[in-house]
């Protein structure tokens, strides 16, 4: 599950899983996605998993986080119910054909997929002006929506290992007029059942070990609480814009990462066009 050779000590490995979850829980929480958006490249930095790994470490995780985050945004009446529901229902299916496409993808297409969509969430957040206190009506078309927006967040979240908040958050407020709060609480609350769809797929097709997600769940589960404290607190507009630089500072070091595994895998390929031994 691991990148390479120079995996960490036990010890380690076990402080850089919980730092994992303590980072991508306080993210959760503030901005109402799942965590993956830095658990999964925090996983392969410290704990040095390839993408494939690291998306399926990551979407175990999110489960519990989700849960606390929901609950709390809940209790504050910053959740609209239907619309999670609607959101979810396209999430199932959604995450059973990005968890199909995670195991047949090369991982060069997984991390420049990933960046791709980091980028444009980072544009979007800056070019949408969040507000506060709004909620959604309900009709028709909003209804067929939700659900295709829950289809795309379920593909994201298999594929990606994020919860697909990273997704459903931008869009809630930018198409369907949702104030920033409700957002991100709706959010969390249709991620509780497309992370349980993706990760049984992930652990069926053993793509993850489960202590690990376990690990990071449980300390991303209690940051998360603060981070929902925070995101109360920071006003709209400067949480967007600190969202969309973590998105692109996220993007940047993966862009890098990537090319250097380029270089790397091109450097190691044999040189087949020479001539043949005599």
């Amino acid at each position: 599950m691991t990148t390479d050779s120079a995996t960490p000590s036990p010890v380690r490995r076990y402080l850089a899983l919980a730092l994992v979850g303590v980072i991508g829980g306080v993210l959760s929480g503030a901005f109402g996605v799942g965590g993956g958006i830095v658990m999964v490249p925090l996983l392969i930095w410290l704990v040095r998993f390839d993408q494939r790994h690291a998306a399926a470490t990551s979407l175990v995780a999110i489960l519990p986080t989700a849960i606390a985050g929901a609950s709390t945004y809940l209790v504050q009446g910053e959740v609209n119910v239907i619309a999670g529901l609607l959101i979810a229902a396209g999430g199932i299916v959604g995450s059973i054909i990005g968890t199909r496409l995670l195991k047949r993808l090369p991982l060069g297409w997984l991390r420049w997929l990933f960046i791709a969509l980091l980028v444009v969430v980072a544009v979007q957040t800056i070019l949408e002006p969040p507000s506060r206190g709004v909620d959604l009506e309900l009709t028709t078309w909003t209804i067929v929506g939700l659900v295709g927006l829950g289809l795309a967040m379920g593909i994201a979240a298999g594929l990606f290992g994020i919860g697909g908040g990273v997704v459903a958050v931008p869009v809630l407020i930018a198409l369907f007029g949702m104030g920033d709060l409700v957002a991100k609480g709706t959010s969390l609350l249709a991620m509780i059942p497309t992370a349980t769809t993706g990760s049984i797929a992930n652990i069926r097709n053993r793509l993850v070990r489960l202590s690990d997600g376990l690990i990071v769940g449980v300390f991303a589960t209690g940051a998360s609480f603060g981070g929902v404290a925070l995101a109360f607190w920071m006003e709209p507009r400067i949480a967007a814009i600190l969202f969309a630089l973590l998105v692109l500072f996220t993007s940047v070091q993966l862009s890098i990462r990537a090319i250097k595994a380029h270089r790397a895998a091109r450097k190691d390929k044999p040189d087949t066009d020479g001539p043949a031994a005599s």
